[in-house]
């Protein structure tokens, strides 16, 4: 059976049956899409892979800390930075 590594509402990792619906990055704290074109083009550059990690869903990904993208999920990103009080310009 195959087993999918997905970070959990704490941080930590584990092992899961399930893949992950979210891709995220350790270092800058942001999830989004599996297919979010920014983060497709950072893995192409084999600049992105070895700090990418993966959530069951949005509400896990929020839950360990991270923050929407705002290229692939800029309504979710739009809510945050208004919640947050964050200066960063959506795109």
């Amino acid at each position: 059976m195959r087993t999918y590594a997905l970070v959990g509402r704490d941080g930590t990792a584990y092992e899961s049956a399930s893949p992950g619906t979210l891709g995220g990055h350790r270092r800058t704290k942001v999830y989004g899409r599996l297919d979010c074109p920014t983060a497709l083009r950072w893995i192409a550059r084999e600049r992105y892979v070895q700090h990418r990690v993966f959530f069951a869903d949005e509400g896990v990904a929020v839950a360990a800390g991270y923050r929407p993208c705002a290229h692939c999920l800029p309504q979710p990103y739009r809510r945050w930075r208004s919640a947050h009080g964050e200066g960063a310009p959506a795109r």
